[in-house]
């Protein structure tokens, strides 16, 4: 039996875990953390340092400011930790980098094998279309509160790795902005409804684009891919992980 850790055990993703969790015999919630201190079938402490249960792995779908303490229990315990939250600031992202000198640390931007196809399929079509415009659009429910998303900013930095001159992302465009330069990769941001996340990446050269996309149905395609990398981080050394490692 794993026993896992949830952090943002109260939020949407957090009671998707927590209900895959439930149907498989192979895996336990044995302690959640979340401020606001649901009423939840296993213990929830409003911060870290009050858990005592013993742990194997954390799952992280909370808030990015809360990545400090999260880390400062992970490393103090020697736990691994799947980081699935998005909109970390650059100190965040760099308190991720040292912790994954002394734990196993698992992040990724979206959890979904099918969003991580399409960046290695935007990255291929970049490398073959040098001179196609490229534009991406995401879409969320109108409660999220991050944006660009952070699987739009991933499907860019891929596309970026690949191209002649360095990226300029621009986000949005309004007013007299001036013509469209080579280096752009458009970012764009719709909130609405309960759209679970969709995203969409243009290619457009001349009399011809090219669209790759992919849409979620369900949030049980994050939390699917959430526990594949719980499971998967168990058995690794410290050091930084994502999906690429899953699949390689």
């Amino acid at each position: 039996m794993i026993r896992i850790l949830l952090s943002g055990c109260g939020g949407r993703m957090g009671k998707v875990v927590a209900e895959l969790c439930r149907q498989r015999e192979d895996l336990c919630i044995c302690a959640g953390v979340d401020p606001i201190l649901p009423h939840l079938d296993f213990p929830v402490y409003a911060k870290y340092a009050e858990v005592r249960e013993e742990v194997d792995v954390i799952i992280d779908f909370s808030f990015h400011s809360a990545v400090v303490d999260l880390l400062d229990y992970a490393v103090g315990a020697g736990v691994p930790v799947v980081i699935a939250t998005t909109g970390f600031t650059e100190e965040e992202l760099a308190l991720i980098d040292r912790a994954s000198q002394k734990i196993p640390v698992f992040r990724s931007a979206n959890m979904s094998l099918g969003v991580n196809l399409v960046c290695q399929l935007a990255k291929q079509a970049a490398r073959f279309l040098p001179d196609f415009d490229i534009e991406i659009i995401e879409m969320h429910h109108n409660q999220k509160v991050d944006a660009p998303s952070g699987t739009a900013l991933m499907i860019a930095d891929e596309i970026a790795s690949v191209l002649p001159e360095k990226a300029e992302y621009v986000h949005g465009r309004s007013g007299i902005c001036g013509k469209r330069t080579r280096n752009e990769i458009g970012i764009h941001a719709i909130r609405g409804g309960t759209i679970v996340g969709e995203h969409e990446v243009l290619f457009s050269g001349y009399n011809e684009k090219v669209v790759i996309s992919h849409s979620a149905a369900s949030r049980e395609i994050l939390a699917n891919g959430a526990v594949c990398a719980a499971l998967f981080l168990r058995e690794q050394a410290p050091g930084k992980y994502s999906m690429k490692d899953i699949f390689s």
